[in-house]
């Protein structure tokens, strides 16, 4: 799946760059933690977590269902064959807002059936205890279709002829209860027989392709999808609406692009990145792709909890993490696009043909999938340098990893809301670093044939973290576990500071200590970690070392300054201590573009932690080349911005900060300009739009009124706003709009029928600094104009400049707001509101809000949102002074 960040998640960014509603979230029991769950043994039936009783296990479903797009609801019968392995006379498995008619069993008789709401299953007692041996349960029920992405639910979107609905799954992380009574639990694979009855002409999709299809005259047409292999619930898959599809071969499967109907061009980018994937993929692996089928389907709306899901072969998409649109799309959101694709391909693999047993090792599934991204875009466009990439993946990690409401990597989960909020940072990024820093400790080429065995060994079955370190270590001949279990099983950041550095006979020798990061806790002992170290001199050579017991020493070839964690593949933060972070300064222009961002990062992180002067970022970006990799620039640019953040509500400090930040940008956009030139590099255009998007958030007065020039010539100019800078141009005049600039905005969005470009303009809607306007965009995204998917998005967009208004607002109409949010997203979406608030009454009314309406072991999202008010507001008391002092001495 790939995630979205929550209001929270963006504001550790930020700190670190500085009418059927939706379905209740469930409240789901338990059984205790395993051993298997932990990490430390090979899952098995007995042992591995569950919330369902161990006596009965399913092998198939033949599911045949009618959908009623129209009433939102539908009808089914599903016939189970499943393995009593206890006797026992009560067959208990999970669903969610289903109403049964009747169950049965041939041959034993119909079943007595009680539901169970807040635990989420459906029992069903028979007369007699069925014995051990093999009976097929057959249940006739019928189920809701949603509004918001959970479960069966449908999308309306705007066409030129008129409203339009399509409806889809989406089952991870336990949702598939909503549609099918079952074990809706990972490791409870199966095989899938899907049959349904559909309105005649309109396209139905699955994980299989159609086997047949029966037009039952009357306007209904009978479809049957092909049986699929053995899988877990989370990834079953159906779409039904008027779409089109196109496809090419690729590695012998039949890779195909489903859009609404009319949008294949805008599709063909993702085409072209899956066909050239897929047999890359297949080779990496050492496991060719098992299905006939791999369908990229895009639909049009939003979720706040995901954009994309790996649905086995029909992998579906939101619009704008799939389709290009030349009108409005920008090179970003084409690199996302790749990205993306790579993501959701990756887990064909990790996930669908291996899947975690349980969802404490989600990041099996997903820091794998966050890396996999990384390396098939390094192979395919290079020219992106996705390296600088994941260093800022590391960092958001980093941001939520150094407060003490992180969490490790492998983590506990009892309970639905659990599993919702597992997925984060910690799990994606985290998950992702530090696959990169083994990968490079074992070398490339022994990871991956670590990853071939793990594939072979597991295709088709459930792992556990250690089954892949057990892969790798065999493959490598290297000793891994340990370090892994270090960075996986515990929480943190380690802390490498260089305690000196002493040259002799043309080599340098440094001491290294090893400590703790912590944003919120300085003074905690630190855990231990076994630290894989890689050093390089500047103008001489590279060593590597393995930090143990918390000391260690490498000696490295050359006596000019030295970069700890050269190439960033290490996961851990570098303090060098005054002097030699001097010589570092003096020689920035001259390191790996690569290390000047890791520097860049540790610098401005530890700079607002008190661990160095915060000012130590001014020195680098003053420092910084204007030649350098778009992507350091950007983090200049974006840091400036954040930095600018800190200021609210310090009118002549801000000012001050404006006018030096600017001094430094406008060059940068002068070199690159507001018009793209032939031949440039793509990530040129990236770092265009961050100069105008940052120089107007600053609001520097030439930027304003060009974007505002163009925002009023593009009626009778075409040319004036090109398609790559339109929503930055837009964006930049929203920030600033009058009310009168709103009102156009809104008319156009009002107008609009292409859903891409409207959701953006009613997003831009919601980016008004103006504090009555965005309380006319929160108003607003309660009606039904800009669709029910939107809404949330609008209100989340609000709260990046409006935190405190806009989570009192949210908590003084919390049902109204709930239902416009997926149920995955309750317990984390109306607290991260507040998350980019300063002030620390509002971290005081997130933990208020949590206490009154979230269940205890549901509140980490809430915990992560208070902590990052905290942290802001220890920021701008403790750090920003010397930042105003820093800019008055620099004049």
């Amino acid at each position: 799946m790939r995630r979205l960040m929550s209001s929270a998640a963006m504001a550790v960014i930020l700190l670190a760059a500085g009418s059927v509603s939706a379905a209740p979230a469930a409240k789901a029991k338990s059984k205790p933690a395993t051993t298997a769950s932990m990490g430390s043994k090979g899952a098995t039936f007995a042992t591995v977590t569950s919330q369902l009783p161990r006596n009965v296990r399913p092998s198939h479903y033949d599911l045949a269902f009618t959908p009623d797009a129209d009433k939102l609801t539908f009808t089914a019968k599903v016939k189970i064959a499943i393995e009593v392995i206890e006797p026992t006379a009560t067959v208990t498995l999970q669903a969610a807002d289903l109403t049964f008619a009747k169950a049965e069993i041939a041959g034993v008789g119909a079943a007595k059936i009680k539901v169970d709401e807040d635990a989420q299953t459906a029992a069903f007692t028979f007369a007699k205890p069925l014995a051990k041996g093999k009976y097929v349960l057959s249940i006739d029920y019928a189920g809701k279709i949603y509004k918001q992405a959970a479960g069966l639910f449908a999308l309306d979107y705007e066409t030129e002829a008129g409203k339009k609905r399509a409806i889809y799954t989406q089952f991870e992380n336990s949702d598939a209860r909503r549609f099918i009574p079952s074990w809706d639990e990972p490791f409870y694979k199966a095989t899938y027989s899907v049959e349904a009855t559909i309105p005649t002409g309109q396209m139905a999709l699955g994980n299989m392709p159609i086997a047949s299809s029966k037009d039952l005259g009357g306007g209904k047409t009978v479809v049957r999808f092909a049986t699929s292999p053995k899988m877990s619930t989370y990834l079953l898959f159906f779409g039904l609406g008027e779409f089109d599809r196109a496809s090419v071969k690729a590695a012998g499967a039949d890779v195909g692009v489903v859009t609404k109907k009319g949008d294949i061009p805008k599709a063909q980018f993702a085409l072209k990145a899956a066909a050239d994937i897929l047999p890359w993929y297949n080779d990496y692996f050492g496991t060719p792709y098992p299905l006939p089928v791999l369908d990229n389907i895009a639909a049009p709306g939003r979720s706040q909890f995901f954009s994309a899901m790996e649905n086995w072969g029909a992998i579906f998409y939101f619009e704008y993490a799939l389709l290009l649109d030349p009108k409005i799309s920008t090179e970003t959101d084409k690199q996302n696009v790749f990205t993306t694709v790579a993501h959701e391909m990756a887990h064909q693999w990790f996930g669908d043909l291996v899947t975690m047993a349980w969802w404490d090792d989600l990041w099996l599934n997903e820091g794998f999938a966050s890396w996999m991204e990384g390396r098939a875009t390094e192979h395919f466009h290079p020219e992106w340098n996705a390296a600088l990439t994941a260093v800022g993946g590391r960092e958001y990690a980093m941001g939520l990893d150094a407060l003490a409401t992180t969490h490790p990597v492998v983590q506990h989960v009892e309970t639905v809301e659990q599993a919702s909020q597992a997925f984060d940072g910690i799990t994606y990024q985290k998950g992702e670093a530090v696959i990169r820093m083994l990968e490079s400790y074992v070398g490339h080429d022994a990871w991956r044939d670590g990853v071939r065995a793990y594939m072979k060994a597991h295709n088709h079955g459930n792992t556990v973290s250690d089954d892949l370190w057990k892969a790798v270590e065999a493959a490598a001949k290297k000793p891994i576990t340990a370090i892994a279990h270090d960075f996986t099983l515990q929480p943190g950041v380690p802390l490498i500071t260089v305690d000196s550095a002493t040259c002799a006979a043309g080599k340098t020798t440094l001491a290294l200590t090893q400590g703790e990061f912590s944003k919120d806790l300085p003074d905690k002992k630190p855990l231990t970690w076994r630290v894989p170290v890689t050093v390089k001199a500047l103008g001489g050579g590279e060593a590597k070392t393995l930090v143990t017991g918390g000391k260690g020493s490498v000696t490295v070839a050359g006596c000019g300054p030295i970069v700890v964690n050269a190439g960033q593949s290490g996961y851990y933060r570098v303090l060098y201590g005054p002097e030699r972070f001097t010589g570092i300064v003096q020689n920035f222009a001259k390191l790996p573009s690569i290390d000047q961002l890791g520097v860049m990062s540790d610098v401005w992180s530890m700079g607002l932690a008190g661990y160095q002067p915060a000012t130590d970022f001014l020195e680098l970006a003053k420092a910084t080349p204007a030649d350098t990799d778009p992507q350091v620039l950007s983090k200049v640019a974006a840091t400036f911005s954040a930095i600018d953040g800190y200021y609210e509500g310090q009118a002549a400090e801000r000012a001050a900060f404006r006018k030096l930040a600017i001094a430094q940008l406008k060059p940068l956009l002068a070199k690159v300009g507001w018009t793209a030139k032939a031949g440039e590099p793509d990530n040129v255009a990236i770092l265009r739009a961050d100069l105008i998007g940052t120089l107007g958030g600053l609001g520097d007065a030439e930027v304003v009124a060009e974007a505002t020039r163009r925002f009023a010539a593009d009626k009778t100019d075409p040319s004036a706003i090109p398609g790559p800078l339109r929503k930055t141009i837009l964006g930049v005049v929203a920030k600033h709009a009058d009310a009168a600039t709103w009102d156009t905005i809104h008319a156009q969005a009002q107008a609009e029928k292409t859903p891409l470009i409207r959701n953006q303009l009613y997003t831009l809607l919601a980016s008004a600094e103006d504090e009555g306007l965005a309380k006319k965009a929160l108003a607003l995204a309660l009606t039904t104009e800009p669709g029910e998917t939107l809404s949330s998005t609008m209100i989340s967009k609000v709260a990046q400049n409006h935190p405190d208004m806009t989570f009192d607002w949210a908590v003084a109409n919390k049902d109204a707001v709930n239902n416009k949010v997926d149920s995955s997203s309750r317990t984390k979406f109306i607290p991260g509101l507040g998350a980019a608030s300063s002030d620390p009454a509002t971290a005081d009314k997130i933990m208020a809000y949590a206490a009154a309406n979230l269940a205890e072991g549901s509140r980490k999202e809430a915990d992560k949102a208070a902590a990052a008010v905290v942290n802001r507001a220890k920021i701008r008391q403790l750090r920003l002074p010397a930042i105003t002092a820093w800019v008055a001495k620099a004049g």
